[in-house]
């Protein structure tokens, strides 16, 4: 068996990747456990050098490793290259900040007495294309600057760029076994899941993936990190900035041509404002231009597989059936899904619901600040949020109202290295990024010496 990468606006087929064999997987599990009794032994100052290189690796190749995730999954072209920016970014940060997040913390006890912070093996890492060197940087980084070891299960349509992240890896000097990537499908999971030098397993992926591996996971006693992805509320209340707003909410709904976790998808405006917010937004995702990521006068590049093209037509022509009124946008062809935008959208539409992966933007009309939180908290996903007023006091107040991991006020939602990361209900479980996230995979052993 083989995974294809297809580049998904010509449909043609990059390379073909072959399957490991289960003996060859046995290999690459006896090289991870090989690589952490070494790689844990080594101080952060040996570890931050090679991050380092790493984040100078991915520099020196930022133009060839952002022209691949284009061609891979199909984001423009400028995005696939900050992408690998920010990555590098990531890890210059946990180079530098790694020692200081794990020192040892002591206690008041009339005795000595400490928490220190040991790593516990290898991370098993399940992660999808939309963000193919982000989503892997965000969590290695600070996994490996802990001492651990990680082994990366890809999602099949960005294997290139897997094998990219592992060769990077060892030119800026890591030992063979540090990072590895495994070209695995679903029925080899369980087994590495299973091994002993896996000690706890990262996914982002969907909800179904989420409960599968979670589950997988307990049956082994491994401890899990879920993020599980969301829809993002984009609340906006009687004294916002509308113009600000509309500007960023288009930004935010078709970033990498909406294929993002915490792009934002319900657009939640008070009755007051929502006829203006409605004809600002329109007007500036009317502007939006989508179709070959390499040319770099257009805002968008195709969805990055044809099936996922296929399932954001059905859920927009459920949703008119069930009464959204369709503003603009709304034709596809092939993977090219034109930047839409819905209004009238309530909570038992379709759009409302589940998970619009695309450029397909919904707008949700409130009758004032109350019924806008009750609607934002009317879901089983609460990833991430952003709230737009210009009371900064009562922007506090109802941000600690709202069912969500991260709560960004006046502004994009974004991640960044130095804040945690993660959502809650069916959005998943634990933190990555920040002091919070390099320790979600480390035990925290107290020492007491009388």
């Amino acid at each position: 068996m083989i995974f294809k990468s297809i580049n998904p606006y010509t449909t043609e087929i990059i390379a073909e990747h072959e399957l490991l064999t289960d003996s060859q997987l046995n290999q690459k599990l006896a090289q991870a456990e090989k690589a952490f009794k070494y790689w844990r032994t080594t101080t952060f100052a040996e570890r931050a050098e090679k991050m380092k290189n790493l984040a100078t690796v991915l520099r020196n190749k930022q133009n060839e490793l952002g022209l691949l995730i284009t061609n891979e999954m199909g984001k423009i072209l400028q995005e696939g290259i900050d992408e690998v920016g920010k990555s590098a970014a990531n890890c210059d940060f946990y180079a530098e900040k790694a020692e200081e997040m794990l020192q040892d913390h002591f206690h008041d006890t009339p005795f000595k007495s400490m928490s220190v912070y040991d790593p516990m093996g290898a991370v098993f890492a399940i992660m999808p294309w939309n963000y193919p060197f982000w989503q892997v940087l965000r969590y290695a980084a600070p996994a490996i600057m802990a001492g651990n070891v990680s082994i990366l299960k890809h999602a099949p349509n960005v294997i290139g760029c897997a094998k990219a992240i592992e060769e990077a890896f060892l030119e800026a000097g890591f030992p063979e076994g540090v990072f590895q990537q495994i070209t695995i499908d679903i029925p080899q999971v369980e087994k590495v899941i299973a091994s002993d030098i896996v000690s706890g397993i990262t996914l982002t992926g969907s909800e179904m993936a989420g409960s599968s591996v979670a589950a997988l996971a307990g049956k082994h006693i491994k401890k899990t990190v879920m993020e599980l992805g969301g829809s993002d509320a984009f609340i906006i209340l009687d004294d916002a900035d509308i113009e600000k707003a509309a500007t960023v909410a288009t930004q935010s709904r078709m970033l990498n041509a909406g294929q993002a976790c915490i792009c934002a998808k319900r657009f939640i405006v008070t009755e007051k404002v929502a006829n203006a917010f409605a004809a600002l937004f329109a007007e500036k995702i009317s502007r939006l231009t989508q179709g070959n990521p390499l040319d770099t006068t257009i805002a968008m590049g195709p969805l990055a597989r044809l099936d996922l093209a296929e399932k954001l037509s059905h859920q927009l022509e459920k949703s008119l059936e069930q009464g959204a009124k369709l503003v603009l946008g709304g034709s596809r062809e092939n993977c090219n899904f034109q930047p839409t935008l819905i209004d009238f959208v309530d909570a038992n539409n379709i759009a409302f619901q589940e998970e619009t992966f695309g450029p397909l933007a919904t707008l949700i009309r409130a009758k004032d600040e109350k019924d806008a939180i009750a609607i934002a908290n009317n879901h089983r996903y609460g990833l991430a949020s952003s709230l737009w007023t210009e009371d900064r006091d009562n922007a506090y107040k109802v941000a600690r109202q709202i069912e969500a991991g991260n709560v960004f006020v006046n502004s994009l939602v974004r991640s960044d290295s130095r804040i945690p990361f993660g959502g809650i209900k069916k959005s998943g479980y634990g933190r990555e990024l920040s002091d919070v996230g390099i320790k979600e995979f480390m035990n925290v052993k107290s020492v007491i010496i009388e």
